[in-house]
């Protein structure tokens, strides 16, 4: 499964800087079973504008993950979180079918 958001920052923080805390807290997320991996997309012409994708095998493990107690991933997320909007865009499953053009 996929879970997005998408995060808008704020003036005076730049992407680079925001991306500084999602490698910190994406790399002890990353150690909880389930997960599958993190990436992190910049807008098209829009620097203050990111779209964000966490993987996961099953909602049940990324939802086992967000119950666990980690104070170091909070710690990392709330320093964040003055510079930016985060709003989460919904969880999704993989895809039951994957189109790919022709060779």
């Amino acid at each position: 499964m996929k879970y997005l958001f998408l995060v808008h920052i704020n003036e005076g923080y730049t992407a680079e800087d925001y991306a500084d805390a999602w490698v910190r807290a994406s790399e002890l997320i990353q150690q909880a079973p389930g997960a599958r991996g993190t990436e992190l997309h910049r807008k098209i012409g829009d620097d203050k504008t990111l779209i964000a994708i966490a993987s996961w095998d099953s909602k049940a493990q990324r939802d086992a993950m967000e119950n666990k107690d980690n104070s170091e991933v909070s710690r990392i997320i709330k320093s964040a979180a003055p510079f930016c909007e985060i709003t989460p865009l919904g969880e999704f499953e993989d895809p039951e079918w994957v189109v790919n053009p022709s060779e």
